[in-house]
């Protein structure tokens, strides 16, 4: 698996969605995308707790169901390593993670890290990735914390880069000609988050990113479909939103195959 996802970012541009749960991956790798990747909001929705309130514990057994439901290879949110970055690493890949990313926003201090603080824990992540054959991303948290200087995610990215990152990321790049500067500017693949505002992926292709994720959109898609027709039952006492469920043969793809 490491091996497929490696060769995922050597060219070409792809799609890499991310599920919350095994069922949700199954539908996901059915309808034939490459690769899928955790997403930390969307497995917090779905054990009841906010977003970075995930123990190490709860995503690397989510990890392990995950790897054991598809046959792609799952890249895993895993924030900022918590406390023990090297030991995170290890355990998600012995859960079978062909990658791994690591963020420099440290929710304990509601701060960005330092620039050295955040690439050394990125050259902790490698040296421990790099025993697995696992895909390292690393990624500069600036834009989704009100820091829009480009020019100092870009410095970010690229030390993070130095520091051994094999793939970079900085979630909430929308501007073309930000996109375009990332990709130039910072030698590695890049990964794109796909956000309202942000170019389709088409576009996105001809800019020279390599990879588009999704982040928690689709669970939260998913689950504004299940409060939509609860509310349908309750307010109306009619079920017209089984018309856009799941067929029985797709029900039937996504059951537990033993």
């Amino acid at each position: 698996m490491n091996t497929r996802f490696r060769l995922l970012h050597e060219s070409g541009t792809f799609v890499m969605p991310n599920p919350w749960d095994a069922g949700s991956a199954r539908i996901l790798e059915g309808l034939g995308f490459a690769a899928l990747a955790t997403t930390s909001s969307g497995l917090a929705a779905a054990l009841g707790k906010a977003d970075q309130q995930v123990t190490r514990d709860e995503l690397v057994a989510h990890v392990d169901v995950l790897t054991r439901a598809i046959n792609i290879p799952l890249n895993v949110d895993a924030e900022r390593c918590f406390d023990d970055v090297a030991e995170t690493v290890e355990l998600l890949a012995a859960a079978g993670a062909a990658g791994v990313s690591i963020e420099d926003y440290d929710p304990a201090s509601s701060k960005i890290e330092t620039l050295e603080a955040g690439a050394q824990r990125v050259a902790t992540a490698k040296e421990a990735c790099a025993r697995h054959g696992v895909v390292l991303t690393a990624r500069a948290e600036n834009l989704l914390y009100g820091h829009d200087d480009l020019d100092d995610t870009i410095r970010r990215l690229r030390a993070y880069r130095e520091a051994g990152a094999d793939v970079v990321y900085a979630p909430g790049l929308r501007e073309p000609g930000h996109i375009a500067r990332v990709v130039a500017e910072v030698d590695a693949p890049v990964n794109v988050l796909a956000v309202a505002g942000a170019p389709p992926v088409s576009e996105l292709a001809k800019l020279g990113v390599r990879r588009v994720s999704t982040g928690g959109a689709l669970a939260w898609a998913a689950y504004g479909a299940l409060r939509d027709a609860a509310r349908e039952l309750l307010d109306q006492g009619t079920t017209t939103f089984r018309s856009r469920s799941l067929t029985s043969d797709e029900i039937e793809a996504i059951a537990d195959r033993g």
